[in-house]
Parts: C-alpha cells; structure tokens; sequence
C-alpha cells in the first residue's frame, strides 16, 4: 500500500500538540501498536515512518496555523524516556530503499524543525524526561537547548555503531561534531559507549546544556521556554494563523493529479514527466487577503507531495522530466508579490516552504530533467526547477503542433539569494560554481525572457535541439539514463549537485548517500549474521573483519 504523506488536522495517533499563548508543547506519546507495516511494535517511544510523517506534519502546522507561537517544548509522556529511536525491527525487517528513504526523510523533518528555529522565530528546546537514545537523542539533536532530566537513570547515547553495526543515521554524529562542537576524541568515546552519558558528565561533554533534578524539571522548562518566547523574532500575536487544508489530488496506476501539478508515470521507461501549471491569476492585493489557495503556496505543498510520493513509492521510476506550464509573467509576479511583503509572517513561510522544497528536491535520488518547451513558464521560483535539474533542454523554434511564440527562461529576482541549496548558495551560482564571472553575467539578464541561443550562450541549458531533433533528444536521454545503474547514478548526481563549501546540512545527506547507504547493504550489519538482525535474539553478530 502507498505511504500517504498527507496527516488529516489534527489527526495524530503518535503526538499531543497543546498551544497556550506563545508556548506550544509537543509530546511524544507513540502508539505501540501503531506501526506503519506488521512485524513489530513501537515500544519506549520508538518511531517509524508514520510517526515521523505526523511530526513533520506538526512544524509545518505550528508554521503556518500558529503565529503567536515563539517556543516549542518537545516532551515524552512515557514515564524515564524521551524516545528510544527509530524502531530496531522495523529497520530489520525493512528493504534496503525503504531504510535510506526513512533516514532521509527523517533527516528533513530535523532540518525543518531547525529551520523553524533559525527562521521562523519558533524556538524548539528538547526537554528530555527520561533517556534519549540513537534518533531519540537525535531528535533532541535539532533543538536549540537540550535539557535533561538529572535523575542518576537518564541518559543521551548514539548505541547504533556497538549495539547494531549501523551509523546514527538521522545526522546524529554531524550534528554531534558540527552542530555541539563535541570534541573528536569525546564524541568517539560517546558514540562507542552503548550506555551513553548521563548527568555533569553530559553537560561538561556538551551532549546537553542542562541536567535538573527531576523535582524542578517541568518548572524549569517552562522557564526556558517563557525566556526563548520572549528572545523570539516571530511576529507579534494577532496575526490569525492559516489552516492548511487537504490537498485536493487524485491518484490512479500512473497518474497523479494535482489542481496545478500533474504527474505521469511511463514504467516501460521508468520515467515520470512532472507538469507544473503557473499562475492562473494575479497576486492578491495584500498579505492579508492570503489564503491556502495562493498559487505560491498551492502550488508548492503540492511538489512536495508529489516528490514524496514518487520518492518513496515508486522507487523504480528513476527518470524524472520536469515541464512547466502557463505565463512567466505571472510567475514572476507571484514572486513579486512575496519579496514585496517578506516582512509578514505568513509570506516570509511561503518562501521558506518553496526553499525547504527545493532543497528535498536536490536531495533526491532520481535524475532529474528539465524540458523548456513553446508554452512553458521557467521563470524566477520556477526556473528553480530547471536549476535544480542534472540536465536542461531548450526548444529552438517551435513544434508544429504547439503553441506559434517560441521556448524561453527568465532569471528572476528569486533566483538570486531567497531560495539557497543546502551548501548556501543559490542554484544559479552552484551551477557557474567554475565561473563566478558567468553567473554575474546571467544575473544581469534579470526579468528578460532568454530564447534557445541566448540561453545557451549564457550556459543556463545544457542544449538547444530544434524541432526536428528535439524528440529523439529527449528520448535518447531517458533511455540513456534508464540503461544506467541506478547505484551508480545516484553516487553520480550526490556528487556533482552540491559543489562549493561544505556545510553541516551537504555533510549529513552526503554521509547518509554514501556511507550509511553502504553500510546498511554490508552483511555486517543487515546480512542473516548481522547486528541489526541479531539485534535482541541473544545471539552475537557474526563481522566480517576486513577493514574496507
């Protein structure tokens, strides 16, 4: 059965959400028998998808639905644990693309909570009742301010490498190092211990900030909550907060329909040609006339269920061909819109929401094509698409049966800064990484539509075939790619999509593409003999002891 991405309001099996004034407390409180697949279940809080997916949920509902909300308190209400991890059978039983896909998206739903923190004014403080382990305490890793439970009892441990043969797989040793600035040799020390770090010791370490006997503990959270709150950038209150609804979509065997996204899945030739549909409409008048239906927003929650889907259901389908659709000019002015006003709250979660879903874009492993056709709107927020793709094709001239006024881009003023990859850089200056000077000489192409030749002079397209080549270009490319090793292709697109400088967020998805991927194939850890499978029979796990 297909994962839905999608959490009715309010609808949490595994999570409480209680807002009071500028404090909003997330508890954790999993449903044991509540797994997403038979075969185990969710004990001391342990997650699976389906948890993770109601978590995501809640930050991007807190985002949007809740402005007057500067803090949030993330709880257990299991009695001495905060959360013991991703769920160990789950991750035993589970194919090998379902644990890496699970890893990743786990690893967004963290970066989004921190990107709440850093830009959204919504301060997150991990207030760990009991032990945090592996992803529980990975899950506190993506607070701001850890605080722990000083009870000679709890603790925060990363046990995957003693006790499973794995890595903690959620950034838990980046955040570890980049993000605590734990000292190398403690950080060995702590990642090799199964029993983790309890008390002073974990303080000193800088695992997390506090330890608080338990008899202060929820008086001291709410205290630092309260002073978060009133630290907080977010807007002041009595801005009303926007519900999100349902996302109207229908799915069948190989389509998948969206109001302004629509998506076709050719599995002869594993490929997925992607329509993204421009404004039907101009921008409203005013921030506050901004509801669910804004094109921007619209049509963004969309992409991001759409890449969602597809990266998780339909693993085989390794091309992707993306086209847009509609008038460059009201995409732009949509953009416009939302520089114009990024002041506002709600506005400035448009913009961070069409970043966070880029960026889940450049992390996906499927190779990506875009196809600037007559008719097509790669302009601004949408010319993201086709910078984010590994290729990019222009139409010289027209099709004799599509529109007469000929393919084209613009560069707009959101390819210039707003919409930054994961290394910090826009797309743009990623793609003339080489050539800093050419990117300079694109930006001064700003607002002007570019036909085949200028695009390509400009080095913003890979090619430019006309309209006699142009289909057998596109399907020697898709059949190119699909005769590929789908291994091979995504170490290949990992590799070249985030050049320049590393940050804390390329070194997590790298780290997660190449070793933990590695790893979770290895015998040594997935194999009959392994230690993810031997996990809790009694039985040691059989290594192979080659050093690789």
């Amino acid at each position: 059965m297909a994962v839905s991405f999608e959490v009715p309001a309010g609808a949490y099996r595994h999570w409480r959400l209680a807002v009071d004034g500028p404090v909003a407390t997330v508890t954790m409180d999993v449903a044991e028998d509540g797994g997403g697949q038979p075969g185990y279940e969710l004990k001391l809080n342990s997650y699976d998808l389906g948890v993770d997916v109601e978590l995501a949920d809640i930050v991007q509902r807190l985002r949007f639905g809740h402005p007057e909300v500067r803090a949030v308190v993330l709880a257990s209400a299991k009695d001495k644990i905060f959360c013991a991890g991703a769920n160990i059978r789950m991750l035993a039983q589970a194919e090998h693309a379902w644990k890496v896909n699970f890893c990743k998206f786990t690893n967004e739903t963290r970066l989004a909570i921190e990107d709440a923190s850093a830009h959204s004014g919504q301060t997150w403080i991990a207030a760990c009742g009991g032990t945090a382990s592996g992803g529980g305490y990975e899950l506190a890793l993506a607070c701001d301010t850890i605080l722990l439970v000083d009870d000679r009892a709890a603790a925060v441990a990363l046990p995957e490498l003693p006790l499973l043969g794995v890595l903690p797989a959620t950034g838990g040793l980046t955040r570890l190092v980049d993000k605590r600035r734990v000292r190398r040799d403690l950080a060995d020390v702590f990642a090799t211990r199964a029993a983790g770090v309890q008390g002073k010791t974990a303080v000193d370490w800088n695992l997390v900030d506090e330890v608080v006997p338990r008899v202060r503990f929820a008086e001291h959270v709410a205290d630092r909550a309260a002073e978060a709150a009133a630290r907080s950038t977010r807007a002041p209150g009595g801005h009303a907060g926007l519900d999100l609804p349902p996302l109207d979509r229908t799915f069948t065997a190989d389509r998948l329909d969206y109001r302004h996204v629509h998506v076709e899945i050719d599995r002869a030739n594993r490929c997925a040609a992607i329509t993204v549909d421009g404004p039907d409409g101009p921008p409203p008048g005013s921030p506050d006339a901004i509801d669910a239906s804004l094109w921007s927003l619209a049509v963004v929650r969309e992409l991001d269920d759409a890449v969602l889907h597809l990266r998780t259901n339909e693993t085989e389908i390794g091309t992707w061909l993306v086209r847009t659709r509609g008038s460059s000019g009201a995409v732009l002015a949509a953009d416009a819109f939302l520089l114009a006003n990024r002041d506002h709250w709600l506005v400035n979660e448009v913009v961070l929401y069409l970043k966070r879903t880029l960026k889940r874009l450049d992390v996906t492993s499927r190779s990506i094509i875009a196809l600037v056709e007559p008719g097509s709107c790669f302009a601004g927020s949408l010319f993201e698409l086709a910078l984010a793709a590994d290729r990019a094709y222009i139409l010289d001239g027209t099709l004799p049966d599509g529109p007469d006024t000929p393919a084209s881009l613009t560069i707009g003023a959101m390819n210039l800064g707003p919409l930054p990859m994961g290394n910090g850089l826009t797309r743009l200056a990623t793609r003339f990484h080489h050539d800093p000077e050419a990117a300079q000489r694109a930006a001064t192409h700003e607002g002007e539509p570019l036909a085949a030749a200028e695009a390509l002079a400009l080095g913003l397209v890979t090619a430019a075939p006309d309209d006699i080549d142009w289909d057998d270009e596109v399907r020697i490319a898709v059949e190119e790619r699909a005769s590929f090793s789908p291994d091979a292709l995504t170490g290949l697109e990992a590799n070249i999509r985030f050049v320049g400088p590393e940050t804390m967020e390329t070194k997590i998805f790298a780290r997660l593409t190449a070793w933990q991927n590695w790893i979770f194939l290895r015998a040594n850890a997935s194999g009959p003999e392994g230690a993810l499978r031997r996990y809790g029979t009694g039985q040691r796990p059989a290594f192979d002891r080659h050093r690789v």
